[in-house]
């Protein structure tokens, strides 16, 4: 078993990494398992995931791949707001270590579900 990096306690090939490939690549559930295959790409450095799920309205032409010897130690999913059927916040905090140096990202993500797809929209850091 590999767990999935996201936390929560299920194989990674049956948790996030169905996301990741396969025909269902994209069609996460709701924007709380977006946002938890959204870190685990992180994690894992799927850089054409992050893009993919990435709204056209936001996504940078390019996305930097991890700092060398970057380590992302945990996520924690604080609360996930369904707005209405096509808009959710999601707030998390991801933990990392670069360099000795341990990092938080604390941040409520907004995503949009098109076509019945969920994309990461943006986010305000806290």
């Amino acid at each position: 078993m590999t767990p999935c990096p996201c936390g929560s306690a299920l194989d990674y090939a049956a948790c996030c990494g169905r996301w990741h490939a396969g025909p269902e690549h994209l069609q996460a559930p709701s924007a709380e398992a977006l946002m938890r295959s959204r870190y685990s790409a992180f994690v894992r450095g799927l850089g054409g995931y992050l893009l993919d799920t990435w709204h056209s309205s936001t996504r940078p032409d390019v996305l930097d791949a991890n700092e060398p010897g970057l380590r992302w130690l945990g996520l924690e999913v604080k609360r996930h707001r369904l707005i209405d059927d096509a808009h959710a916040e999601v707030e998390f905090v991801a933990r990392s270590k670069l360099a000795g140096r341990a990092h938080r990202l604390h941040e409520t993500s907004r995503f949009v579900r098109e076509g019945g797809r969920w994309y990461y929209v943006d986010g305000d850091v806290r």
